[in-house]
C-alpha cells in the first residue's frame, strides 16, 4: 500500500475566493468567501491529545461517509450545514453561528458519567441519577449532560439551569436543542438497532444561519459516539464483564500495550507498516458495521490530486 498515494497527511490547497484555513487535529478546513465551509476529514489519528505520526488509509473516507449517511438520515428532523459531500473526504456546507455548548446525549451509565457516579456522585450536569446503577446500565431514559465549548483546555460540565442563567443559549433556543438532540439520539438508536449495535452515548454540535437553528459537525460516527455490541449485552451486564465496544479504543489500546498515554517523556512507538493497515483495516470495519454497507476504496489515483480536483468542481456550482 503506498501510503502517498492512498492517504491524506496534510493539505497545502489554495482555492478561489478561499478567505481562511485552520488545521485541527484530524482535519483541514477551508473557509470560501466567508460563506462555505470545506471540510477535509484526513487520515491524521489522534490519540491521548496527540497527532501520531502516521496517517491511516481510508480513516477520513471513513467518518465523512459515517457522518454524511447519518446527517442525510436526520435531515427531516434538523436541517443541517451539508450544502454537498463532493468526494468520499469531503464535506462542503454553510457557515453557521455554532452554540458555544455541546449536546451530549447518554441512554447508558458509561464513560465520564460512569465516572462521576462511581466517585458518589448522584447528579450529572444537574440531572439526578438512582442509587444502584452499575456500569453501563441502561439509564431509566435518555438523559442530557452538555459540555461547554472550550477553546483552550478541556471542555467542562454544565448544567441547564446554568446555561440559561449564564444566557449561553437563550431559553427557546436551548428548549428546541433539547427537543432536536432526543429526537436524533432516538433516530440514532434505531438506526444502530438494525445494525445490531447499541447507541451508548453521542453529542450534536449546533449553529445558526440568522434564526435558524442547523445541526453542524459530524454524527454518529466513532469518533464522536460511544457503541456497544447489542448481542450479549445483557449477560456481559449480568457477569459484571465490561462490554464489547465499538469505537477507536483499540488504538489507545495498542498505545497502552507500547508504553504511551500520552504523558511527558513518552514516546509513540514506532507505527509499522502492518500496524498502520491493521488499524486501516479496524475503521473499514466500523464503517462496514455502522452503515450495513460495503466500504468502496476510490480508484489508485493520488487521493490528494482527487480530491483537490472534486473540490475545485463543486465550488464552481455554489
Amino acid at each position: 500500500m503506498n501510503r502517498e498515494l492512498t492517504a491524506i497527511k496534510e493539505t497545502h490547497f489554495k482555492f478561489p475566493g478561499q478567505t481562511s484555513f485552520y488545521k485541527g487535529k484530524v482535519r483541514d478546513v477551508y473557509t470560501i468567501d466567508n460563506k462555505y465551509l470545506v471540510m477535509v476529514v484526513t487520515d491524521r489519528i489522534s490519540a491521548f491529545d496527540v497527532v501520531l505520526p502516521e496517517a491511516i488509509p481510508y480513516k477520513g473516507q471513513v467518518l465523512n461517509q459515517i457522518a454524511a449517511k447519518f446527517l442525510q438520515a436526520t435531515s427531516d428532523i434538523v436541517p443541517n450545514w451539508v450544502v454537498t459531500v463532493p468526494d468520499p473526504s469531503v464535506t462542503i456546507g454553510r457557515i453557521c453561528d455554532p452554540f458555544k455548548v455541546e449536546m451530549v446525549i447518554r441512554g447508558y451509565l458509561a464513560g465520564h458519567a460512569w465516572r462521576e457516579y462511581s466517585a458518589g456522585k448522584r447528579q450529572v450536569c444537574g440531572v439526578s441519577l438512582p442509587d444502584g446503577l452499575k456500569e453501563n446500565d441502561k439509564l431509566p431514559e435518555p438523559i442530557i449532560t452538555p459540555t461547554t465549548k472550550a477553546s483552550v483546555g478541556h471542555d467542562e460540565d454544565i448544567s441547564r439551569e446554568q446555561i440559561l442563567a449564564k444566557g449561553i443559549v437563550s431559553e427557546q433556543d436551548y428548549m428546541q436543542l433539547e427537543k432536536y438532540t432526543r429526537a436524533l439520539y432516538q433516530r440514532g438508536t434505531q438506526i444502530a438497532a438494525k445494525q445490531g449495535l447499541i447507541l451508548v452515548d453521542t453529542k450534536y454540535e449546533f449553529g445558526k444561519v440568522g434564526d435558524e437553528i442547523y445541526l453542524i459537525d459530524e454524527i454518529h460516527t466513532p469518533d464522536s459516539s460511544r457503541y456497544f455490541y447489542s448481542d450479549g449485552y445483557g449477560e456481559r451486564q449480568l457477569k459484571g464483564e465490561p462490554q464489547k465496544q465499538l469505537s477507536k479504543e483499540f488504538v489507545r489500546k495498542w498505545l497502552i500495550e507500547n508504553g504511551f498515554q500520552g504523558k511527558e517523556g513518552q514516546q509513540i512507538p514506532l507505527m509499522t507498516e502492518e500496524i498502520v493497515k491493521s488499524i486501516s483495516d479496524r475503521y473499514i470495519e466500523l464503517y462496514e458495521r455502522i452503515t450495513g454497507e460495503n466500504f468502496i476504496k476510490p480508484d489508485a489515483e493520488s487521493v490528494l490530486i482527487r480530491v483537490e480536483k472534486s473540490i475545485n468542481n463543486a465550488l464552481k456550482t455554489l
